[in-house]
């Protein structure tokens, strides 16, 4: 067994947000470990690009890191983290994922028999790489937290420390997210709608003028929401179950979660135009 070091993180997994948050950890001085088995080319190239260094398996990486940073689709954030408990973590685990307060105390109660620290984060902005853009929110037990904001310290991902619980980050994350997120659908349904009527272009050059820095406003906005819907269709069902847990409505999340499923095809695709987009939804 490889003795823990508590001063190295270990990234699970460099996608394309992980492997911008590791890359201001290790612009910190942090050492950044990842687990290349299984990954695809474009995450080796991005971990060898920041300096990230492999670990043979998981064991390897959970056994000689103090701090483990989880970063994933939603969906397999709980996957993830019964995967690292199984390995005998038992150092500080940052939940970066789009979840439920209600999982994120799930992954806590994972982590807990091993002896590991949750600490639940959320991540408001775009992947950091220019100062002012990205938050990352912290809650939990004060103490990890501290050591948390301290891995990303003078760097351009700014850390918030919450008060309270594990649980509060991942609520605020989802609220930002289900009105930032949500609004990028309902500009597309409202696309959709005036292109089958033969207007989409008065409607743009009318939202270009009126609400220029929304989705609704700039095409470019919804090419981007596509890129991204293979995500954003498991964060969506993560906001309705929080809504129903909360005595809310799920109607919202739950209609954005199916205008996104019908983008999925185009997964990671930046060249995918706002066109296609629209006519997607309008295609039984």
């Amino acid at each position: 067994m490889v003795e823990r070091d508590t001063g190295i993180m270990g990234m699970l997994h460099p996608g394309a947000m992980g492997a911008a948050v590791a890359a201001q950890a290790v612009a910190a001085g942090t050492t950044v470990r990842w687990l290349p088995a299984g990954r695809s080319a474009a995450t080796r190239r991005r971990a060898e690009a920041i300096g990230l260094l492999p670990a043979a398996d998981l064991r390897e990486l959970a056994d000689g890191c103090g701090t483990l940073v989880s970063v994933c689709p939603p969906a397999a954030a709980l996957d993830v983290a019964e995967e690292v408990a199984a390995a005998g973590f038992g150092g500080l685990y940052v939940d970066a994922n789009a979840i439920s307060p209600q999982r994120t105390a799930e992954i806590a109660e994972v982590l807990a028999p091993g002896g590991a620290t949750v600490v639940d984060g959320g991540i408001t902005g775009p992947p950091p790489r220019t100062a002012g853009t990205t938050r990352l929110y912290l809650s939990g037990d004060a103490s990890a937290v501290g050591r948390v904001s301290a891995l990303f310290a003078g760097t351009v991902l700014e850390t918030v420390a919450l008060d309270g619980p594990v649980g509060r980050a991942s609520a605020l994350k989802l609220a930002y997210a289900a009105y930032n997120k949500i609004s990028h659908a309902l500009a597309a349904q409202a696309c959709a709608l005036a292109a089958g009527h033969g207007v989409l272009d008065d409607l743009l050059a009318l939202t270009a003028h009126t609400m220029p820095e929304t989705p609704f406003g700039s095409p470019a906005r919804l090419t981007s929401a596509g890129a991204k819907a293979w995500r954003w269709e498991g964060e969506m069902r993560e906001i309705a179950r929080t809504w129903q847990l909360a005595g809310l409505p799920t109607d919202f999340a739950d209609a954005a979660a199916g205008t996104f499923a019908r983008w999925t095809e185009h997964k990671d695709d930046p060249e995918v135009s706002a066109a296609r987009l629209i006519e997607d939804l309008r295609t039984e």
